[in-house]
């Protein structure tokens, strides 16, 4: 279920072509049946008439719904769904508790990355008491399954996402999100078990409830692989 799910979040933009190119074929076929039904004088012409346009009426009425079901689904349903948070900024808008894992072709690729400069063992953008990453701490060796710890609570607050990047990489992966603020607790788990020895960065973004992303508290640690 959750392939199938995940495949319609991903080809989103194809998934809604198709159902406009449903909807203007199915609208057409409808104004086709009413005008035939106007015209209709004996009964029997007026019944298959009236089928056509009941026909018409629910395949219109059936694309209307996979189009709000699609609708429903990458608002509310695809952040929980693994492997369909992987994107190239930071700023990848999660409305609910999302996945804990990576896609294998990401995993693929980080493994086969290069390896990038060493990180400043520093922190930077974290904002003490509303956004910050108390654990792992700046440079920590880290591996396993890691528990994140800090602070996500704005004012005005929406929803919190981290995710990581490899050192001297602009691309950032999601790992994990929630809608409930935290003070100084557990933010979540991020299982970098099968991910490459190496330096990466780990970044916590905080949204507001009107979408907007504060700047973001970033880390640096380094994979030991063990």
């Amino acid at each position: 279920m959750v392939p199938i799910l995940r495949f319609f979040v991903l080809y989103a933009p194809f998934v809604y072509g198709a159902l406009a190119i449903g909807f203007l074929l199915a609208s057409r076929g409808l104004f086709r049946s009413l005008r035939e039904k106007k015209k209709a004088v004996f009964g029997l012409e007026q019944e298959i008439s009236m089928n056509r346009v009941r026909r018409s009426l629910a395949v219109v009425l059936v694309i209307v719904l996979l189009v709000s079901a699609e609708v429903i689904l990458q608002a509310f349903l695809a952040p929980s769904l693994p492997g369909v948070t992987v994107l190239s900024t930071p700023t990848l808008n999660l409305l609910a508790v999302p996945t804990t894992t990576l896609s294998p072709e990401m995993l693929a690729a980080l493994g086969n990355a290069t390896a990038p400069a060493p990180a400043t063992a520093e922190a930077s953008g974290c904002i003490p008491g509303q956004i910050s990453i108390t654990s792992p701490k700046p440079g920590e060796d880290i591996s396993g399954d890691v528990v994140l710890k800090g602070t996500a609570s704005i004012p005005n607050f929406g929803y919190y996402k981290y995710e990581f990047s490899v050192v001297g990489s602009a691309n950032w992966s999601t790992i994990n999100a929630g809608r409930t603020a935290v003070q100084d607790g557990d933010l979540g788990h991020w299982d970098i078990s099968q991910l490459a020895t190496g330096d990466y960065l780990l970044q916590l973004v905080v949204t507001d409830n009107q979408g907007n992303a504060l700047p973001a508290c970033v880390v640096p640690v380094h994979i030991t692989g063990q």
